[in-house]
């Protein structure tokens, strides 16, 4: 076994090394058989007595992604070739964005005849871990190998098509896979996280460290490393997997920690293959007629003088939902026209996190289908009151019509908010039969319905208790 490793290793580097100037074949050589004087040192004593186990092609790999933090974890089961006594397994990341220092190992089956004695990461060689095996059993036996990576993320968006008469929508959630970690998962299974976590340590941080757990002492210079590494690699172990725990285990649970959002876990049904340096768009669910609201809000100190479009229904089961949570995302709507399946764009806005049972009042933006024009009509002052020749408090009054006006085929809800800036204030309406509540101490709101092409007008009188009139 070490001669054929040694015989493989001189033939790669003769055509490596009769490419390279003579000045950087020096260089090389030197970074080369640094290499080379470790691995016979490392195998006079065990190598010649203990074979090396590779790894087979894998038969099932999990990946849980984060979106809070650059974090996933992987969760590959391999099946391998034990024989009783010292085993030993070489594992090899480089090129990719693996945390070596989160690597483990778990017998499925024998887990008390087979004992993981060690880990061990050989000083001047980069992207290369070994694992030491103690096995009682010989045969085929399944192994889980679980890590940290860095490089994948998702993020989640939807497509909500209203019905023509817009009291329904078909909403589609979909996810956006992207992976830069530097390794290919085939027919992965992907499970997504929400929630919010903080990391001690950057996972590309921990991936990039030349030394897993620290620089031991002077090793191979780096330019020089990459490519004599990379062989010996080649020519010992061609795998490149790792991992942190069976899920069941490590699988999240619904907490909530100093006002941080719970953990939720997303499983997407069935495999995808997430290609290193390509995204995929995958389903994660459909809602059919699902019971929306059309409200338009007013609001001049918050929206401006326009109406402000938002569509509002809620995560539960009156609405067709409500079987998990929705995580955020960009949300964009369209409106069947009924004209054989064309759509009307609508607006595209971002929503929060909604739980179960939880509402949403998606923000559309700016409408100029549906009108709200306050006019001031009177104004007058009186009820002065005064102190040492100056006044300290009066009484304003004013009288203000509200055109309301719904230029849609379709009916609407309007809520008009009105601020005042005193919070001592008495207001009478004229003309009106509409809901009106106080929302707090200085708003209140008017909520009408207005039919298709409808017009609506009232006034209200407002008396403003300014000074020490408002300290009554």
């Amino acid at each position: 076994m070490r001669l054929l490793i040694i015989d493989n290793l001189a033939k790669i580097s003769s055509s490596y090394f009769a490419r390279r100037e003579t000045r950087t074949m020096k260089k090389t050589i030197i970074s080369f058989c640094l290499i080379l004087v470790w691995l016979l040192v490392t195998s006079s004593s065990s190598w010649a007595k203990v074979d090396l186990v590779t790894l087979p092609a894998r038969e099932k790999v999990q990946i849980t992604i984060y979106n809070s933090a650059d974090l996933t974890l992987a969760r590959d089961i391999r099946t391998l070739t034990m024989r009783k006594g010292p085993n030993r397994l070489q594992f090899a990341w480089s090129g990719t964005l693996i945390d070596p220092t989160s690597l483990e190992m778990l017998p499925l089956d024998h887990a008390r005849e087979i004992q993981l004695q060690s880990l061990q990461f050989p000083p001047r060689v980069q992207g290369l871990g070994i694992w030491n095996i103690d096995s009682n059993v010989a045969g085929k036996v399944p192994f889980e190998i679980t890590y940290f990576t860095s490089g994948i993320s998702w993020q989640a968006y939807y497509l909500a098509t209203l019905t023509p008469d817009e009291g329904a929508m078909k909403l589609q959630g979909y996810v956006r896979v992207t992976n830069h970690s530097g390794e290919d998962y085939e027919n992965a299974e992907t499970r997504l996280i929400v929630g919010k976590i903080n990391l001690l340590d950057r996972i590309a941080d921990l991936a990039r460290r030349r030394e897993p757990f620290g620089r031991p002492g002077p090793g191979v210079p780096a330019p020089m490393m990459g490519m004599a590494a990379d062989m010996v690699m080649e020519a010992a172990a061609p795998a490149m997997y790792a991992a942190k725990s069976e899920l069941k285990r490590a699988r999240p649970k619904d907490i909530r920690k100093e006002g941080l959002s719970e953990y939720f876990l997303y499983t997407i049904e069935g495999t995808e293959d997430i290609a290193n340096g390509w995204g995929k768009r995958l389903i994660s669910f459909t809602a059919q007629e699902v019971p929306v609201k059309n409200l338009y809000r007013y609001e001049k100190e918050r929206y401006g003088s326009s109406t402000v479009r938002f569509l509002s229904f809620a995560n539960d089961r009156e609405h067709n939902m409500g079987s998990e949570p929705i995580p955020g995302g960009m949300v964009k709507v369209f409106r069947d026209t009924g004209d054989e399946g064309y759509l009307s764009y609508v607006g595209t806005r971002d929503t929060k996190y909604i739980p179960k049972g939880g509402e949403v009042n998606l923000n559309l933006g700016p409408s100029e289908q549906v009108s709200v024009t306050p006019t001031l009509m009177d104004y007058r002052t009186s009820n002065y009151e005064w102190k040492n020749d100056r006044i300290t408090g009066w009484d304003e009054h004013r009288t203000v019509k509200v055109e309301v006006a719904n230029f849609r085929k379709t009916p609407v809800q309007i809520e008009v908010r009105r601020n005042f800036p005193v919070t001592a204030w008495e207001l009478e309406n004229a003309g009106y039969d509409g809901r009106y509540e106080k929302v707090d101490a200085d708003t209140v709101q008017y909520t009408l319905d207005l039919a298709p092409n409808g017009r609506r007008v009232f006034t209200y009188d407002v008396t403003w208790h300014k000074g020490s009139r408002g300290n009554r």
